[in-house]
């Protein structure tokens, strides 16, 4: 509190009323409201010098310096309206973001060396685990609800964790050849809290914000939201602004493919609750894959 006072006295903001946000401060002032968030390691303050050259700038108006401990904002209230509806129009702002971003750098084999290693590494290490896991439930005699949950679903498991090692070989040989790689900046923290519609439209929460591949901004938002919204309409509305390219889109599915790792530390309940997401994750992606599948068949 003693810094965010410091930090109120040098813009010379009189505050009356503090509000907790989430992991920011809303701080009600003379001059209006302005939300207060404490910079995370990973913060880049250049991201919004670069946004300014490339005419994006739909974020909420930052009066901060990059010295500051906080980064402050304007307050912007965003008005009520349909969840779906305001997907949607997020999804019409990142593609306007990655188009207004894009640009290609040249890359080599070694590039695509390390995307692929990072990932194999990840599908052989959750294909040991499961093989671990499941070994040691079918050695009890009596199965808890959340163990036999994961052994009548774990073939399930592993046609994903097989799905993304084929698919992973044939991302490489179809990418390894190109020089040039497509790069946009990424949000790198999409989810519909983040987005704020009123009179303008604002993306908000750009601590994570970097630049890489189009699809890691899809691959985050489909972790957060894959269940709650038709993500394949989201994505196809996505790509009638920014077409993904072929490889992206492979590596795409590749990432949203992949299981997650089923921690063993929670109470039965939370471990069947968490058990059940996984496997209705892995359904849900087979839905949002298999159009694309079978327009390849044809």
């Amino acid at each position: 509190m003693r810094e965010l006072n410091a930090t109120l006295k040098k813009y010379h903001l009189k505050p009356y009323h503090y509000q907790k946000l989430g992991k920011a401060n809303l701080v009600e002032t003379d001059q209006g409201a302005f939300v207060f968030k404490g910079k995370t390691r990973n913060y880049n303050s250049s991201i919004f010098d670069y946004l300014e050259t490339r005419n994006f700038s739909y974020y909420p108006r930052i009066i901060s310096d990059s010295t500051d401990d906080y980064t402050i904002t304007e307050y912007q209230e965003s008005i009520d309206m349909p969840e779906e509806q305001k997907m949607m129009d997020m999804i019409d702002l990142v593609t306007l973001l990655h188009n207004k971003t894009t640009h290609y750098r040249e890359v080599d084999e070694a590039d695509y060396k390390k995307i692929y290693e990072d990932i194999s590494n990840n599908i052989e290490y959750l294909n040991s685990y499961y093989i671990d896991i499941i070994t040691m439930i079918e050695s009890k005699v009596f199965m808890s609800p959340s163990e036999y949950l994961l052994a009548r679903n774990i073939s399930k498991i592993f046609s994903a964790i097989n799905y993304c090692r084929h698919e992973l070989e044939n991302w490489l040989d179809m990418i390894k050849a190109k020089r040039k790689q497509r790069f946009v900046v990424l949000h790198n923290h999409l989810e519909l809290d983040h987005f704020i519609r009123n009179k303008n439209v604002y993306l908000i929460s750009w601590d994570k914000a970097r630049i890489d591949l189009p699809i890691y901004d899809l691959y985050k938002l489909y972790k957060k939201h894959g269940l709650d919204y038709d993500f394949e309409s989201i994505l196809s509305h996505y790509e009638k602004n920014y077409p993904l390219l072929e490889e992206e889109r492979k590596l795409l599915f590749i990432l949203i493919s992949l299981p997650d790792k089923i921690e063993w530390n929670m109470t039965e309940y939370e471990m069947c609750k968490q058990i059940s997401r996984q496997i209705d994750f892995l359904y849900k992606t087979e839905m949002v894959l298999s159009p694309y599948y079978v327009k390849d068949k044809k």
